[in-house]
């Protein structure tokens, strides 16, 4: 009970911190004058992504039982966090508004910010699914697998800020409509204070994140299931709370850019630069799970992206993304 316990506690850390990482965020794209696309794809993106970062990272490099078990618990955050956005964040934005908007109702994000990142995490992570049949001992081949996944998203975060511009102009500059969290305690919002407030997000991300691994080994435990399979399941949705919550309010505002931005230019970040971490440091193999959740995610970001090539999306079009997460949720249980 106490395992269990201690699970539901470190989500409540991990969630509060990424509202207060998040919040701050918002103000720091205010104050810098960028587009929503940018708030959404990389600084929002980036900061409630922490989560699903910091339990693979700690879990590999710093867990605290065998190293198989660390290993497993890594590959699944990592994987499991692109699995989770593509598919049932998506899905959930949908069902925020579907009695607003309709099944036929549209989805008006930014098209040219949705279909760049689209694009990058899908050549991304078919480049990591490729990597899982690349032998152990070819490290080199491993290596530079990784270090062309670390550019490709140093090449998305210049040309997505080589958009900001233009797109301000056009009207889709970032707006904080909510209070610094530190304001409503009397202090000023300047750059002092959005700066205190990210790195106050950022100590609690961490923190919550270790405790969370301690929770997750020994659950897996109690529960007789193996740490990869629940860390693809329960792990990403306990660090993707944040960015479904965030893209939950922004889409019921109409802010569909900020919304569809939170969650698409997380798949980047986590399609990149998490999968290189997992080719160079753990036996990245294609065990059946781990496939199976690939699959489903790359289909559920092409689906997106042909639904996106044809005009608008709609709202049922994002409920077909929530289909593919049970049709995973039935192979990998099954």
């Amino acid at each position: 009970m106490l395992t269990f316990a201690t699970l539901f506690v470190m989500l409540i850390v991990i969630l509060i911190a990424a509202e207060v990482f998040t919040n701050a965020l918002e103000h720091l794209g205010e104050k810098l004058k960028i587009s929503e696309g940018v708030t959404g794809s990389l600084f929002a993106a980036v900061g409630t992504a922490l989560p699903e970062t910091m339990v693979p990272l700690l879990a590999i490099m710093a867990g605290t039982q065998n190293a198989q078990v660390n290993e497993e618990i890594g590959v699944g955050a990592i994987l499991g966090a692109p699995l989770m956005l593509s598919t049932l964040s998506t899905c959930l934005m949908a069902m925020a508004v579907v009695k607003k908007r309709g099944l036929q109702g549209h989805m008006t994000p930014e098209h040219t910010g949705l279909a760049r990142d689209l694009h990058f995490f899908l050549a991304a992570f078919a480049f990591s699914a490729l990597a899982l049949f690349v032998p152990h001992d070819q490290s080199t081949t491993r290596a530079a697998i990784g270090i062309t996944l670390v550019l490709t998203y140093f090449v998305y975060i210049l040309l997505t800020l080589k958009a900001s511009e233009k797109l301000v102009k056009e009207g889709h500059g970032t707006e904080a409509e909510e209070p610094m969290f530190l304001a409503r305690i009397g202090l000023p919002t300047n750059t002092a204070t959005i700066v205190a407030q990210l790195a106050l997000g950022l100590l609690l991300l961490v923190g919550g994140a270790k405790g969370f691994i301690h929770g997750v080994e020994d659950a897996s435990k109690i529960l007789g299931i193996t740490p990869l399979l629940l860390s693809l399941l329960i792990i990403p949705i306990a660090t993707e709370l944040p960015e479904k919550v965030n893209s939950i309010l922004w889409v019921r505002r109409h802010k569909d850019t900020l919304a569809f931005g939170n969650i698409t230019g997380a798949m980047v970040f986590q399609g990149t630069l998490l999968p290189a971490i997992g080719i160079m440091l753990t036996p990245w193999e294609p065990r059946q799970e781990v496939l199976a959740g690939i699959v489903i995610t790359i289909v559920a970001a092409l689906w997106l992206r042909i639904m996106l090539a044809r005009g608008q999306l709609r709202v049922w079009q994002l409920l077909v993304n929530g289909g593919l997460y049970v049709t995973y949720l039935a192979i990998a249980l099954g």
